[in-house]
Formats: C-alpha cells, sequence, structure tokens
C-alpha cells in the first residue's frame, strides 16, 4: 500500500512540479514583478504535534514539503516553519534557488520529530513577523488547539488561544496584507477554525486527505499567488488563436489507459515520440504534460480518457484581467464582478476585437458541475469592461469561479479556488447555541435573528457586534429536536431575507424529532444492537412503552420549557391545540405499534423455537422501534 501510495505521490509531484514551473515562468514573464527589496514570499507552517501521528497517517505533511521544494518558482521567496508546543524555524526566509530547494527537502526528517502540544496562535504569530514583502502564510495542520498545561484551567487557556487567534491575531494580519492559507489532514480538525483562518485574509482552505487532494490544495493556493490565463477544454477540445505563443496541456488520466494523442488543426496526430517542432512531452502513468511553442491556429483536440482536474494554460501578450476575485463567497450573498482583456503593455483590446464577445462567469463544483452562472454585460459598446452579478450560491464547500471571456478570435478563461460559506454559523455549547456573522458586512445592527424549536420562538441575545446566543429548554438526551433558525438584513437600505440550515439537537439521540409539515412531526427512530436471549426479548417487549411515554412527555414539555424562556417578551403566538393533536397521535401510533406486537409476539416466539431446534445456535432477534 505504501509502495503504491508513494508511486502516486510521485507522478502527482512531477505532474505539479512541471506544469507550476511553467505557469509561473509564465507568469514571471507577463505579470508585474513586485519592487526590489518587497518581493513576495510564501511561508508554510508545519504541525508536528503528537496528534499529526494520527491523523496524517499517511505523512502527507512530508509530501506537501516535497512539493512546497517544487512548486516555489526561482526567484521567489519561501520560509519553513514547524510547531508543536514550541515553534522552530528551521528554514529561515530566503530566496529560492537550487540550495535553497536542497534544505527545504533535508528537513523531511523534522516533520516526525512529535511533539506533545499544539500552539497554533504562536506559530502563526511567529512566522508572520519574520520581515518580507506580500507574505502568504500555508498553514498544514491537523487543527486543534492544545496549549501545554501551564497552570490554571487548560480547557479555558485553549479557548481563550483560540478566540484570540481568530478574532485578533488573523484579523490584523488580513489588515496588514497577509493571506493565509490552511489545509487540514483529517475531518476530526476543527474545520471551523481552518476556515475561518483562511476566510479572515482572503486565503483558501481546504481538507486533504488523499495525494490527489492535497495536488489539488497546493495547485489551487499557487494558482491564487500565480494567476495565469487557461482556454477552456470541454470534450478533449480546447482552442488555440492567433495571440498565443505558447500552451501547456496538464492531462490527468488513470494508470491503465491508453496513452493520450495530441490531435492539430490540421488533423496530425502527435505522440512523445513524434512532436511538433521545439515541444516537450512528459509522460507518466498518472498524467502527460505537454508544451508547445508557436502553435498552429485552430481546435487542437485529445484523444484519450481524461481527469476533470485537466487544464490547458497560455502564454499571451493579450491577458484576460478582473477586478479582484475573493477566496470566500457566502450562501445569500451575490458576487458582483468586473471583467476584461487588455495587452500586457495596458492597452485594451481593439473595438472591432470587441464585437461579439460573450464573457460569463460560473461557480463550478470540483467535478466541472455548474452550481450557478451568469452573464457579464458590456457597460456601452465603447466600453471595454464586462460586469454583472454571480448568483448568490446556495452549498458551501469548496469550488472554483470560472471566468470564460470569448470573442470571434480569441477564447481565455481565469479559474480561481474558492471557498463557500455559510453568512451565519451556528454552534451548540452545552445548553446554547452560538451563532456567528461570517459575512463581513453583518453585525448586530443590521442583522435580526429568529430561533424556532417545535413551534416555539426562543429568545436570542446578542454578545458583541458579531455573535448571538440562544439558551436552549432542557431536552431529553435521548430526543433529537431541529432548531429552525432565520435571518433579516438590511445592507444599503435593502432587506433581505437569509435561511439558514436547521440545526438539530442531541444529533446522537436515539429518538429523532423531524419538522418534515406544518402540521405535525414525524417520528423515526434508530436501530439499536439487540441484547443475547430472554433479555433481548424482554427489552424489546418494553421498548414500544417506554419510547411512548418518553416521547409524549418529551413533546408536552417543550412548550412549556420554551414558554418559561419567552415569559416578559410579550404574547407571542402558541400552538397548544397542534401539541394535543400531535401528542395523542403519536399516543395511538404507538399504543396500535405496541398491540401488533403483542399479537404477534407469541407466534414469532413458536416459530423462534422452532428455528432454534433446528438451527441450535443461531440467535432470535426481533425489530426495535
Amino acid at each position: 500500500m505504501r509502495v503504491m501510495f508513494g508511486a502516486v505521490l510521485g507522478c502527482l509531484l512531477w505532474s505539479a512540479t512541471s506544469f507550476a514551473q511553467q505557469a509561473t515562468e509564465d507568469v514571471e514573464s507577463r505579470q508585474d514583478k513586485p519592487s526590489p527589496g518587497i518581493a513576495s514570499d510564501v511561508r508554510v507552517i508545519f504541525d508536528v504535534s503528537g496528534s499529526m501521528r494520527d491523523n496524517d497517517p499517511e505523512r502527507l505533511s512530508a509530501s506537501a514539503l516535497e512539493l512546497l521544494a517544487s512548486l516555489l518558482p526561482s526567484g521567489s521567496r519561501g520560509g519553513l516553519w514547524t510547531f508543536g508546543e514550541r515553534v522552530e524555524n528551521p528554514l529561515p526566509v530566503g530566496p529560492v534557488d537550487r540550495r535553497w530547494r536542497e534544505q527545504a527537502r533535508s528537513l523531511a526528517p523534522r516533520l516526525v520529530d512529535y511533539q506533545q502540544y499544539t500552539d497554533i496562535e504562536a506559530a502563526i504569530r511567529e512566522a508572520s513577523e519574520a520581515p518580507g514583502g506580500k507574505r502568504h502564510l500555508v498553514l498544514l495542520t491537523d487543527g486543534v488547539i492544545d496549549l501545554a498545561p501551564a497552570g490554571g484551567n487548560k480547557p479555558a487557556r485553549d479557548a481563550r488561544s483560540r478566540r484570540v487567534l481568530l478574532d485578533a491575531l488573523a484579523p490584523e494580519l488580513g489588515e496588514r496584507g497577509m493571506t493565509i492559507h490552511a489545509i487540514a489532514f483529517s475531518p476530526q480538525a476543527d474545520l471551523a477554525l481552518v476556515e475561518r483562518l483562511a476566510q479572515s485574509s482572503q486565503g483558501l482552505a481546504a481538507l486533504a486527505q488523499t495525494p490527489e487532494d492535497l495536488l489539488r490544495g497546493f495547485l489551487d493556493i499557487f494558482e491564487r499567488i500565480f494567476p495565469t490565463d487557461q482556454v477552456p477544454l470541454g470534450d478533449n477540445r480546447f482552442p488555440i488563436d492567433p495571440e498565443v505563443e505558447s500552451f501547456s496541456a496538464l492531462l490527468f488520466h488513470e494508470p491503465q489507459v491508453a496513452p493520450p494523442v495530441l490531435v492539430g488543426p490540421d488533423g496530425r496526430r502527435y505522440t512523445p515520440e513524434n512532436l511538433p517542432a521545439g515541444a516537450s512531452w512528459q509522460r507518466q502513468p498518472r498524467f502527460d504534460l505537454i508544451t508547445v511553442p508557436s502553435p498552429a491556429q485552430g481546435e487542437w483536440r485529445i484523444d484519450g480518457q481524461l481527469e476533470p482536474d485537466s487544464r490547458v494554460s497560455v502564454v499571451s501578450p493579450l491577458v484576460l484581467q478582473t477586478t479582484d476575485l475573493p477566496a470566500t463567497l457566502y450562501q445569500g450573498f451575490d458576487l458582483p464582478l468586473e471583467a476584461w482583456l487588455e495587452r500586457e503593455d495596458g492597452a485594451p483590446l481593439a473595438p472591432g476585437a470587441r464585437q461579439d464577445m460573450r464573457v460569463t462567469v460560473e461557480l463550478q463544483a470540483l467535478d466541472g458541475a455548474v452550481l450557478a452562472e451568469s452573464p457579464l454585460i458590456q457597460a456601452s459598446p465603447d466600453s471595454d469592461r464586462f460586469s454583472g452579478d454571480l448568483p448568490a450560491p446556495s452549498l458551501t464547500g469548496n469550488a472554483r469561479l470560472v471566468i470564460d471571456a470569448e470573442g470571434a478570435r480569441v477564447h481565455r478563461q481565469r479559474v480561481q479556488a474558492v471557498n463557500v460559506l455559510p453568512a451565519i454559523t451556528a454552534r451548540t455549547e452545552g445548553g446554547q447555541v452560538w451563532l456567528t456573522a461570517e459575512h463581513p458586512a453583518l453585525n448586530a445592527d443590521n442583522t435580526r435573528l429568529s430561533a424556532t424549536l417545535q413551534g416555539e420562538a426562543l429568545p436570542i441575545e446578542a454578545q458583541g457586534e458579531r455573535r448571538w446566543r440562544i439558551t436552549l429548554p432542557r431536552l431529553p438526551a435521548d430526543l433529537g429536536v431541529p432548531l429552525q433558525l432565520e435571518a433579516e438584513v438590511e445592507l444599503a437600505g435593502e432587506p433581505r431575507q437569509l435561511h439558514l440550515p436547521r440545526l438539530l439537537l442531541n444529533p446522537d439521540g436515539r429518538i429523532l424529532l423531524d419538522e418534515a409539515r406544518l402540521d405535525g412531526a414525524e417520528l423515526t427512530s434508530r436501530d439499536l444492537p439487540a441484547a443475547p436471549g430472554e433479555a433481548a426479548a424482554s427489552a424489546a417487549d418494553d421498548a414500544p412503552v417506554a419510547a411512548a411515554d418518553q416521547v409524549v412527555n418529551a413533546i408536552n414539555a417543550l412548550p412549556g420549557q420554551a414558554q418559561r424562556l419567552v415569559r416578559g417578551l410579550g404574547d407571542q403566538p402558541r400552538s397548544r391545540l397542534l401539541w394535543a393533536a400531535l401528542a395523542i397521535a403519536l399516543i395511538l401510533l404507538l399504543w396500535g405499534l405496541h398491540a401488533h406486537r403483542r399479537r404477534h409476539r407469541s407466534a414469532a416466539r413458536r416459530a423462534s423455537r422452532t428455528a432454534s431446534a433446528s438451527h441450535p445456535h443461531r440467535r432470535s432477534e426481533e425489530p426495535h422501534v
């Protein structure tokens, strides 16, 4: 397994290295370079805490170090930090060259020199303070703050460090122009921390559990740091216009498939043994990287089976520009943006070339599915800019923004990874629900929240400028109940309604109440393992009655408990008849089920005894309510 993992990673690493080096060389030759003395630098912070031993079993952190040493282009600046209970800087920030890469690769053993605790706050603070230019911090961690016990209340110290990191340090770094990107190595990580760190500074966040995840995450980060133009690759075809000076096609595929064939506009077929003049072709089990200088104009195609992450970047004096593309989008909020084509010297596209130009923006899932789309419209016939709004995303997670500009003689794309987050997040802590405004424009002055628990409104208290607290009634531990949350927001004089996801209280409860319809609740139950022998039968006999009592008592108690919380807030709408009807319906349903089970119990036991006589080692089981 580890041999196969290493082979896969080697292939992916080679592809990432080659494509990134080509892309960064292209970018450096086409984009504005930073002024002398303030060059951008990339600082990677590796978690070496003891929990990484379990949360990074495949040692992806060492793979990330190799990717770092290979992806950073020559002439950029880079540095490396490690942290557990203490922070170390084994590779200070310096210019990236052959010697720097060798030093970086030699540090792989340091990544398994595990320490017992995890101080993420100190690591980010120290890495950000070293002098440099435009800084990008890349945090690789299992994302759980766990400080060394130094006296006092350790859980409180951990929570305080988390608050300082998220509420003070990260926003301060964002205001100072630093960008934090974060990659978590385990779903057990504090993913909310990873997301908020990235969100606070317009960085990217990702969960990497496989080499493919790691490659995608690093490519997304480096494409944001060093953006490049692409041309669309659809149905294994891509267009090349007269402005293109060269293209690089990174083609992912399964190891067992036949080698791809590159077909030119004139139908000529190219293979690694038969290349266009000056072209290069790297062939590996899981990818091919083809670079073609001075390509012929027209439609090129690939004969072969390609994976979705395949892409074609181009070098051209004609560049697709956009307004700043955020790294974070929010549910319920449109994204306004502009796009235009201009030459590398800043000259706009000729008016004749703008005729019949079609510009669109799409939000795509990682598999290429379109989640939202919109055309960008030319402000006037003389304008070289196209503007519009991407509709608000409805799903959260990792996605990609694709801006596509297509004219009669040119076609360009700009692809940028984004994180889609809810505008307001909710989490439970003890008997309370804490709501936090994630969208930077939301606060207690322009946001009105409501919470409904089984038809009863609960009070919501503001806790500072961007946080709210809901105190919950006491709920039986076995009863899972949905909490309905909604928000009314007014921005720039325009009201809008945000429908937040339902929060399930006691999600591990054996009995779940799901607010499926307005006229009642639906009762479901989790399957529980049966105990052996007669004890199992006796427990099964009593289960319906116990469940009925528990459900009816819990349902009857909820309105009263909620009433006590809202007492003093004025009269609220009540649904006593609904609760009474629901309780009676549930009692009748469970009583009928109990009677049905009693009628069939004796028959089942007779059948069980007959089966036991024929199969003495088989255990009799009955279904659970």
